[in-house]
């Protein structure tokens, strides 16, 4: 049997449901792979990039910043699943102005994804909004400052389903990050320095990934189902009308990305960090080279 790291580099149903699916329906062992699957939320670059990574963003934003040469082989996603969730008062993202935003450091994924977002409704995130910057995590602290009023709102992941939070606690969302900027942004990526992208085991961790995908997109129960482990605060009804906004429609069926699209959000991210655009769409999203 194969065997391989994977490490994960976010929480949340975003960076973690394709793998998760893989590894509890079995999927990984079929494919003769025991994938040790890795909390590197806090890990260097150095040391994530020994292995493989779900974090596609994260790994962009490393080859654009440091010319680490991460190519990604599978895509899950392209609409980032982050929201803007407020307290009473603010109606729309440009209402932000002025208030205090709970959000991730600039030069991360979700940080710099936010950021293209907040411009895009004709804020300067560094003028307007008085910004509270926090490391990734549950987001339960955000929901705690939103109840006491010490924060207006906050850039909050998929530990949880935000519309039904929303609902709960008469909260808004402002706006889902998804809604306003595309990029492929979870799947498997690797650093061939180490790992060479057409090692037996990587390749069987695609197939895996692949099958897993599949799952969400044939078999609703089973996906729910599994969604539970993650969104333990939230009923059946509340997670299926999530999977169904937010999961289905959204996750590819093959793990392949969309090159125009990736393109467009490679200048995007580029021109966020102040950086050149130093890769391609097609030289950094090499899904072209799993196997059918």
């Amino acid at each position: 049997m194969y065997t391989i790291d994977l490490a994960y580099v976010g929480r949340g149903l975003h960076e973690e449901l394709v793998a998760y699916i893989a590894d509890q329906e079995g999927y990984n062992a079929d494919e003769g792979v025991h994938v040790a699957l890795r909390d590197g939320c806090s890990w260097d670059e150095e040391r994530l990039r020994r292995g493989a990574t779900i974090g596609l963003g994260r790994a962009l934003l490393s080859r654009l910043t440091d010319g680490i040469p991460w190519v990604a082989l599978s895509v899950n996603t392209c609409r980032p699943l982050f929201w803007f969730l407020a307290r009473p008062g603010p109606a729309f993202l440009a209402d932000l102005a002025g208030r205090r935003l709970a959000v991730h450091a600039p030069r991360t994924a979700p940080g710099c994804f936010a950021r293209i977002v907040l411009r895009q409704a004709g804020l300067d995130p560094d003028g307007d909004i008085h910004t509270i910057v926090r490391p990734p995590g549950d987001y339960g602290m955000d929901l705690r400052r939103l109840h006491d009023g010490s924060i207006d709102a906050a850039l909050v992941g998929s530990t949880m389903a935000p519309e039904a939070v929303a609902a709960q606690h008469g909260w808004r969302i402002l706006a889902w990050v998804g809604d306003h900027f595309q990029i492929p942004t979870v799947g498997v990526a690797v650093d061939p320095t180490y790992t060479d992208p057409d090692d037996p085991a990587v390749q069987a961790v695609l197939r895996a990934h692949r099958r897993a995908l599949q799952v969400i997109h044939d078999d609703p129960d089973t996906t729910v189902r599994h969604m539970q482990t993650f969104l333990g605060q939230h009923t059946e009804d509340e997670i299926r009308a999530h999977y169904e906004a937010f999961i289905a429609p959204h996750y590819t069926t093959d793990g392949r990305g969309d090159l125009a699209l990736g393109d467009s959000a490679i200048t995007a991210v580029a021109a966020e960090l102040g950086v050149p655009v130093t890769v391609t769409a097609a030289e950094f999203y090499r899904t072209a080279t799993t196997t059918p």
